[in-house]
């Protein structure tokens, strides 16, 4: 299976593929963040991640208002999944903020994966001040392999931090992230493998998979989304020949 969008719940995804047949974990799955508190976290996407008086016009996205337990046993289990179709030795890099990545973390490991550590994307100075308190401007990426991991794998040395700012023409979903800071992570795949998103949302990690020259694989449920990934990689594909 090459370049393929599937269109449904990612765990029926996982299951159709083959064991041992995909090179890099590399997405940004629902947070169910955005609250300290369980009735916070359960309000919806644009409540939770939008700014006060900042208008939206991308769609609410579901599999975000699950509680700590409930999160972590479903990580675990898609995680697992996921494991079982990667080859030895592959990369996995899972999104989060500073909410869940304990969370995040043990779900990794859980899984059967082995946590390496973990980089940063520094939104830049764009991000929502409070004052009297740290600016929010920071994301990471919690990243590791399944077993060991050669050193001489045909990838580059790769940055600790990634800094790239939020473009409003370049975000297609309510927590997308920048196309830049995507081709620069799918470059911990070895070059020409396959990359697997189990939760493409607009599409970004599998634009920035097929700009960069590898296969990709993915999952998206809403139709809104999908249709956004398929046009983007369309648009990508034209503007290539």
């Amino acid at each position: 299976m090459k370049n393929h969008l599937y269109q449904g719940d990612c765990l029926k995804f996982l299951a159709t593929l083959d064991a041992g047949s995909v090179d890099a974990l590399i997405t940004d799955p629902p947070y169910s963040s955005g609250g300290l508190h369980i009735g916070a976290r359960q309000r919806s996407p644009s409540t939770k991640y939008v700014q006060p008086g900042q208008l939206t016009t991308f769609a609410e996205f579901t599999g975000d208002n699950r509680d700590q337990r409930s999160q972590l046993s479903w990580y675990v289990l898609w995680l697992s999944e996921a494991f079982r179709v990667l080859k030895q030795g592959a990369p996995v890099c899972l999104f989060s903020d500073w909410r869940q990545l304990p969370l995040t973390t043990d779900a990794l490991q859980a899984a059967g994966f082995t946590w390496r550590g973990i980089a940063v994307w520094d939104k830049t100075e764009g991000v929502r001040p409070q004052s009297g308190r740290f600016r929010s401007q920071a994301e990471y990426i919690i990243w590791g392999s399944k077993e060991g991991m050669p050193l001489d794998r045909e990838a580059p040395v790769l940055p600790g931090v990634f800094r790239h700012p939020i473009l409003r023409a370049d975000k297609f979903h309510m927590t997308g992230k920048p196309t830049a800071l995507m081709r620069e992570v799918v470059k911990i795949c070895e070059r020409g493998g396959r990359i697997l998103d189990p939760f493409a949302g607009s599409g970004t990690t599998l634009l920035a998979a097929a700009l960069e020259g590898y296969e990709w694989l993915g999952s998206e449920m809403l139709d809104h989304n999908i249709s956004i990934c398929r046009e983007r990689l369309a648009t990508a594909a034209s503007e290539a020949e």
